[in-house]
């Protein structure tokens, strides 16, 4: 299942250049993977209140065009559980419908005291 959420683009998330400066985006693409396990019905301080952390394992970026002071973008994701221990985000972050950034977000279920945790369903 996709989720998409908008967010626009502020100042601050620019640079001299008055584009999203890189790491931004990193922001935007945890922004929406939070977003997405929120949508599944249950709020991301809820599954860490139970003992679950999710934690990014790998992330691979493409970054293909940048946003500008003003634009409204929408963060895209979709997640697959990958093994009993990790899952993949694979994310896009769009602008009218273009595609600005495209990422695999590789991501692994700990428990409080950092050891590995089975996957819940999300």
């Amino acid at each position: 299942m996709e989720h998409r959420v908008g967010y626009k683009i502020y100042y601050e998330d620019t640079d001299s250049l008055g584009v999203v400066y890189y790491a931004n985006y990193l922001k935007y693409l945890e922004r929406g993977r939070t977003e997405y396990v929120g949508a599944r019905g249950r709020p991301i301080q809820l599954w860490n209140q139970d003992g679950y952390y999710f934690v990014v394992y790998e992330l691979q970026m493409k970054f293909k065009r940048s946003a500008g002071l003003g634009d409204e973008i929408e963060v895209v994701s979709r997640f697959q559980r990958t093994s009993a221990y990790r899952g993949r985000f694979t994310q896009r972050i769009e602008c009218r419908g273009e595609v600005l950034v495209e990422a695999d977000v590789d991501i692994v279920c700990i428990d409080p005291q950092q050891r590995l945790r089975e996957f819940p369903a999300l």
